[in-house]
C-alpha cells in the first residue's frame, strides 16, 4: 500500500484519479470490491449511495470522575493516618532509672574481663622505684612554692552586679517619721534587726520607738511586716546582736539606759536592763558592744558608750538587772585643749564619745571617736583614775593612750580592720574618711567622699581592702583600695531626695549581704557582687604596704 497522499498506480500502467482510489478503498472496507474482484467473490456490487444515509443518534451522558478522584487523592495526602492524641508531660515514661550503660551487662562478661586483667607487679615496683627520687624532688619543689599564696577556690557562681534584695520597713514607725538609727545581723546571719529613733537633734527621750526583726530565710517574707516588733518607751540609738546567741539583742536608749531583749520570747522579751540609777549614763547611748567575760566562758559582758564621756561595762545579774562591772571616761587631760569639752559640776571635764570599735587582734585595745573630732587609741588595761568625785558604784579610769589627727567636725564612726592589727577607719561631719595606723598620729589616707556628713564606716569582713561608708546625701559608698585610693569603686543610691543613710552593717556569716538604714525609715539589704567579696592573691601584701606608709 502506498503512503497516504500518494497516487496509486495499478500494474497496467493506466493512471487512476485520487478520488477513484478512495472509492475503491471504501468499497474494500465495506466488503464491496470494485468491478472484477466482486465477481470473483460471487457477490454483486452495491450502489455507493446505498452505503451512506443521514440519521440522528440520541445523546449520551458520561459522568466525569476526574474531580472526585482528585479530591479523594488530596484527602488521602492531607492525613495518611488517624488523629494522634498527645499529652504534655515532664517525662515520657512513668519510671526512670540512671545507668552507666544502656544494655545489661552479663556476669559472664564481667568475670571474663576481670580474668583478662593481669598486673606485672614486679615491673610496676621496678618502675616506681626508678621514678621515686624524681617525684619526691618535684613534690618538695611544689611544697616550697609560694605561687598560690592567698588563692582560694570559689565554688559559688560569679555575680557581677550589686542588687537590692529587700526594702524593709515598719509602717507605724514611718507614719511617725522615725528614722533607722542602727542595724545589726544575728549570729546565724539570717535575721536582721533595726532600731527606730531620731538623729536630727532635739529631745525625744519620751517619744515611743521600736525594735524590729526580719528573718530573711523565712518563706513568705513580708517586707512591711516584721517578724517581731518591740515597743520601746525611748528612742533606741544603738543596737547589737549577741555574737553567739542568735535571739539576744542589746539596745542603747536616748534616756541613757541599756536593755537586752530575747527575741524568742514574744510576751515579754526584756530579760535585762540597767534602769535609771546612779551608774546609768546621763546622755544618749550611741554604741553598744558585747564582750567575752574573762571569768565565765558561758557569759558575756555588755559595753556602752555615751556622749556623757563614759564607757561602761555591765554584767548580767540573776534578777534581770545589768550591774556596773567597770567603767572608763575620756577626760580633757588626755586630749588637746581645742577639743569640745563637756563640763561637770565637780570641776573636771569629759569628752563625749560617739563611737567605739575593738581591735580584732588584742581584746584590750579599742578606738573611740569623740565629739571634738579626734580618734583615740584606748586600752581596758589602763589604771589611771578619771573623773574624781563623779560618784557611782565603780571608780572610773582614763583609757586613752594616743590621740590621732582630728577631723574638722565630730567623729561619728570608727572601725578597726579585721585583717591588720594597726589599721582603723574614721569618718565624721566633714565628709571625710581617714585611714589611720595606730603607730602614728597622722592619717595614712584622707578621702573626701561626701559634701555632707558621713555617718557610718565599716570594714568588709572578707576583703582586706574594701570598706563601706554611709553618707548624708543618701548614698552607700563601696570603696576598694585595690582599684583606687581616691574614689569609690561603686556608689549605691539608698534613699531618694538625698535623705541621709545613718547606719550600715556587713553580714559576717553571709558575706554578700550588706544592710543599710536611712532617714526614711527603710532598711535596704544589698547583695554585693563577687568583686567585693572575693579576696585577691596579693591583697594582704597591698594592705601591709598601706600600713607601712609613714606620714609623721
Amino acid at each position: 500500500m502506498a503512503p497516504p497522499g500518494s497516487v496509486y498506480r495499478p500494474r497496467t500502467g493506466v493512471p487512476v484519479a485520487r478520488g477513484d482510489v478512495i472509492s475503491q478503498r471504501l468499497a474494500r472496507f465495506h466488503g464491496n470490491a470494485p468491478s472484477g474482484q466482486g465477481e470473483r467473490a460471487g457477490r454483486a456490487p452495491a450502489p455507493l449511495a446505498a452505503m451512506f444515509a443521514d440519521g440522528t443518534a440520541p445523546g449520551a451522558d458520561v459522568e466525569s470522575l476526574w474531580r472526585s478522584a482528585r479530591s479523594a487523592r488530596c484527602e488521602a495526602k492531607s492525613c495518611q493516618t488517624g488523629r494522634i492524641s498527645t499529652v504534655e508531660s515532664a517525662a515520657q515514661s512513668r519510671t526512670s532509672q540512671d545507668a552507666s550503660v544502656q544494655t545489661d551487662q552479663s556476669k559472664d562478661a564481667v568475670q571474663d574481663f576481670q580474668q583478662e586483667v593481669q598486673v606485672d607487679y614486679t615491673s610496676l615496683l621496678s618502675f616506681l622505684q626508678s621514678v621515686e627520687d624524681a617525684v619526691i624532688k618535684e613534690l618538695n619543689k611544689n611544697w616550697k612554692s609560694r605561687a598560690f599564696d592567698g588563692f582560694e577556690v570559689n565554688w559559688t557562681d560569679q555575680n557581677e552586679t550589686v542588687l537590692c534584695l529587700h526594702t524593709l520597713s515598719y509602717p507605724e514607725a514611718r507614719d511617725q517619721n522615725l528614722q533607722v538609727t542602727s542595724v545589726s545581723w544575728n549570729a546565724t546571719g539570717s535575721v536582721v534587726a533595726c532600731s527606730y529613733g531620731r538623729l536630727e537633734g532635739g529631745d525625744w527621750s519620751t517619744e515611743k520607738s521600736y525594735v524590729c526583726t526580719w528573718n530573711l530565710d523565712r518563706r513568705g517574707l513580708n517586707p512591711q511586716r516584721p517578724d517581731l516588733v518591740v515597743d520601746v518607751p525611748s528612742s533606741v540609738m544603738a543596737l547589737a546582736f549577741h555574737p553567739s546567741q542568735p535571739s539576744l539583742i542589746a539596745g542603747g536608749l536616748f534616756s541613757g539606759e541599756l536593755v537586752v531583749w530575747d527575741t524568742s520570747r514574744t510576751e515579754d522579751p526584756v530579760i535585762w536592763r540597767t534602769g535609771l540609777t546612779g551608774d546609768t549614763h546621763t546622755d544618749p547611748v550611741y554604741q553598744v558592744t558585747w564582750l567575752p567575760d574573762a571569768k565565765h566562758r558561758n557569759r558575756s559582758r555588755l559595753l556602752s558608750a555615751s556622749t556623757d564621756g563614759k564607757i561602761l561595762v555591765w554584767r548580767e545579774e540573776q534578777d534581770g538587772r545589768l550591774a556596773l562591772a567597770e567603767g572608763f571616761a575620756i577626760v580633757a587631760q588626755q586630749i588637746p585643749r581645742s577639743t569640745w569639752l563637756k563640763k561637770f559640776p565637780w570641776g573636771e571635764a569629759a569628752v563625749g564619745v560617739t563611737s567605739l570599735s575593738f581591735s580584732h587582734f588584742d581584746p584590750r585595745v579599742f578606738v573611740v571617736g569623740v565629739e571634738g573630732g579626734y580618734s583615740l587609741k584606748c586600752s581596758t588595761a589602763a589604771a589611771t583614775p578619771a573623773l574624781q568625785g563623779a560618784g557611782g558604784s565603780v571608780p572610773l579610769r582614763a583609757p586613752a593612750e594616743l590621740t590621732f589627727s582630728r577631723h574638722s567636725g565630730p567623729v561619728y564612726s570608727v572601725s578597726c580592720s579585721p585583717f591588720h592589727r594597726n589599721l582603723f577607719l574614721s569618718c565624721g561631719t566633714d565628709g571625710q574618711v581617714h585611714l589611720h595606723s595606730m603607730l602614728q598620729t597622722q592619717p595614712i589616707i584622707s578621702l573626701q567622699l561626701s559634701k555632707k556628713y558621713l555617718f557610718c564606716v565599716r570594714w568588709s569582713p572578707v576583703r582586706p581592702l574594701v570598706f563601706a561608708a554611709a553618707s548624708g546625701e543618701g548614698d552607700v559608698h563601696l570603696f576598694d583600695f585595690e582599684k583606687s585610693s581616691h574614689k569609690p569603686a561603686l556608689s549605691l543610691k539608698q534613699a531618694a531626695g538625698e535623705r541621709p543613710v545613718y547606719c550600715l552593717e556587713f553580714n559576717v556569716k553571709q558575706s554578700r549581704l550588706l544592710a543599710a538604714g536611712d532617714a526614711t525609715g527603710a532598711v535596704r539589704v544589698w547583695q554585693l557582687s563577687s568583686d567585693f567579696t572575693e579576696q585577691g592573691p596579693r591583697e594582704m601584701s597591698r594592705l601591709e604596704q598601706l600600713a607601712s606608709e609613714v606620714t609623721d
